[in-house]
This record gives structure tokens, sequence and C-alpha cells, in this order.
């Protein structure tokens, strides 16, 4: 008989990734197969960022800085921070896991909009907290006056993603730092800004930190996944409060952040041009899939992230299977919280018309 495995792991929702490119081809036969489900960046990684990792292999034999000196410099100095209030991670997702790890307790609690990013509910099980789940308002945004009343004097973690994930809808500064204000002064506002580049062509952008320099209780995730194309060497980071990053830098594993991810993301940090057409491609791939579905009638969720949600007036899943089945992998809605709706990465302009066409057989019955 093996030891028993924890109850709340068992309880736990594994993280499901969108298919692989691969997996479909071997599953369905296919050739030629599009993948807009994972939010990754269609341009690719940063330019310099490639150089950079090509000159860090010869290196490869030697451990990492363990403390990312050199990329934590050069984010102290991006943002106007001291270092100690700088944390890396692998991956953003790692910084949310070790929020769980520091903070909570079995008793305490955190608070999230309905439907989130997923990894949040893990930090919340591997450390026996609750989660309290609040359902975003009618317009899929984060419902605050909610979240407010759910939170209470155990609560110790209040996550916000912001541009939201799954469905890309942002909240002004104005709300923020009014919500912020009234938490209670046992909890910290983790604001989540994976897709934080994508985010900033509105009216009153969130000023994340800016909060934290006033000496809030928040802290700011960011990745270099998205905007940054550096998805497969993860590599984030956390502005935080100087105790917080101690307590992080404490229970991380040792050389969590591996060199060629480093280099990578010093590289990329630097790369204006790159971050800059990253991000207008972005727009002009938004604004064809919104007129479009205008066009047919299919409303979309506003989005200021690199995907787009929409209601497809049908279950979401149908339509994702379909899709597939065509060579084009997009993401149900279902497992997202909005089983109604499919996401859809933003592509290069070529792959979004392989995906309207497809829309279109699938969907409308014709071609476009």
């Amino acid at each position: 008989m093996s030891p028993k495995i924890r109850a709340d792991v068992l309880r736990m929702t594994p993280y499901v990734p969108g298919k692989p490119i691969d997996e479909v081809k071997r599953e369905l036969g296919l050739t030629d197969v599009v993948k807009l489900a994972s939010n990754e960046n269609p341009l690719g990684p940063s330019p310099r960022a490639v150089e950079a990792v090509r000159q860090a292999a010869s290196q490869l034999h030697l451990y990492p800085d363990a403390s990312g000196h050199a990329l934590k410099e050069a984010v102290a100095n991006r943002f106007g921070l001291p270092m100690n209030q700088v944390v890396l991670g692998n991956g953003s997702d790692e910084l949310i896991h070790l929020l769980g790890l520091v903070y909570l307790e079995p008793g305490d609690n955190i608070v999230t909009g309905s439907p989130s990013f997923v990894r949040y509910d893990a930090a919340a099980g591997l450390s026996g907290a609750e989660h309290r789940r609040v359902p975003l308002d009618a317009e899929w945004r984060h419902d605050l006056g909610r979240m407010l009343e759910a939170c209470d004097d155990h609560t110790k973690l209040v996550f916000i993603a912001n541009p939201h994930n799954p469905t890309g809808t942002v909240l002004a500064h104005a709300e923020v730092a009014e919500f912020c204000r009234q938490l209670p002064a046992s909890a910290m506002l983790v604001l989540d800004e994976a897709y934080f580049e994508f985010g900033q062509d509105v009216d009153d952008p969130v000023r994340s930190v800016d909060l934290l320099k006033s000496g809030a209780n928040v802290s700011v995730l960011r990745t270099f996944s998205k905007a940054y194309g550096l998805a497969g060497i993860r590599i984030g980071f956390g502005l935080v409060p100087a105790d917080l990053a101690d307590a992080m830098d404490r229970a991380r594993e040792p050389f969590n952040v591996n060199s060629l991810a480093q280099s990578a993301a010093i590289a990329a940090l630097g790369d204006s041009e790159f971050l800059h057409q990253s991000v207008e491609s972005n727009k002009a791939g938004i604004l064809r899939i919104e007129n479009q579905m205008a066009e047919w009638g299919f409303p979309t969720v506003p989005s200021r992230a690199n995907f787009i949600c929409i209601d497809v007036k049908r279950p979401g899943q149908d339509v994702f299977q379909e899709l597939l089945k065509l060579g084009v992998i997009v993401r149900s809605g279902g497992p997202l919280g909005m089983p109604g709706h499919i996401r859809v990465s933003i592509g290069t302009s070529e792959e979004i018309e392989v995906f309207l066409r497809a829309f279109a057989q699938v969907v409308l019955g014709a071609g476009v």
C-alpha cells in the first residue's frame, strides 16, 4: 500500500494548456494547423533575446546567478524601484505559488473573480486555505463591490488579473485605487498584469507601480511570456514590498530562474521596437476579429489582452471541436467558465484569416 496523497491536492483542478500543434496533426492526420489557443506572441521572440540566448549558451555548464542580480537591476531601473522590491520567477505562475506559500495557512482565505486563472486556486489549495470566488459582472469585469463583501479579517490574498484572464476586460485606476483603500489591512492585493502591455490604450489605465510606491498593500506580477514572446523560456517578475520579496526569496527553489531566461529577459526588456510591434500587431488583430464578428452577429467581449472571447450562441466546446477538425486550435470557453464562448488568441494576419474562414464554415455553414 502506497502513502496516502493529500486530499486537498486531489481536489485541485490541473491546468490544461492549449493542444499542441504536433498532437493535433497526429490525431487528425492534418498537415496544416494554426494554433490560436495559448496567447503566444505570433511575432515570435524578441530578436535581441534570441541573440542573448545564443551568447549565453556557451556558459550552460555553469549555474545561473541565483540572485538574478543583473535582471533585477534592469527591472528595478525600469520601474524606479529599489532592487529589494523585485522578485524573479520561473514564469509568473511560480510567483503566484510563492505568494500562497509565504502567506496562506489553514483558516485563511483568498478572494478572486470567477472565472479566473486556475493557478490562484492552486495557491489556496496547496496551503489549505479557502478560495472565495466572486462572479464577474454582466460585462465580464471584476465585481469589486462584491469582492470587498467577500473579504474578512482572514483574507490574505486578493487576486485581480488586469487585463482579466480569461475575458480580457480591464479596470480603471480610480476603481482599483479605491478598492485597494477599502481592503482589510490583513489582505495583500495582487495585480496580475500578465497582459499589461496590451491594455494601456484605455482611459485611466491602472498605475499599479504607483500604488506600490504609495505604500499600499499591493504586489504586481508581470511576465515576459506574452508581449515579449518568451513563453518557452519561463520568466516572470514581481514588484512587491521589500519584506515580501525577502520572504519569497527564502521560499523559492535555488536557481529557480535559469541563465538563458535571465539573459533573454534583460535583452527583451530593452527591445522597445519589438514590444511596440507586438502591441500594434495585436491591436490590428483584435479589430479585425471584432469587426468581422459584429458583421456576422456574434458578440465579443471587449479585450485589452492578446486574445478575444466570442459568444458563439451554442456550446463553445462544439465549435472548438469542429474548428479542430479544420486544423484551427482555439480554446473552448467551458473550462474557462464561459461555456457559450470560444477564446481565440491573436495570431498573424494570415492566421486570423484562416480562423475566420474556418469559423464561417463551422458556424455559418459558408466560406468567407
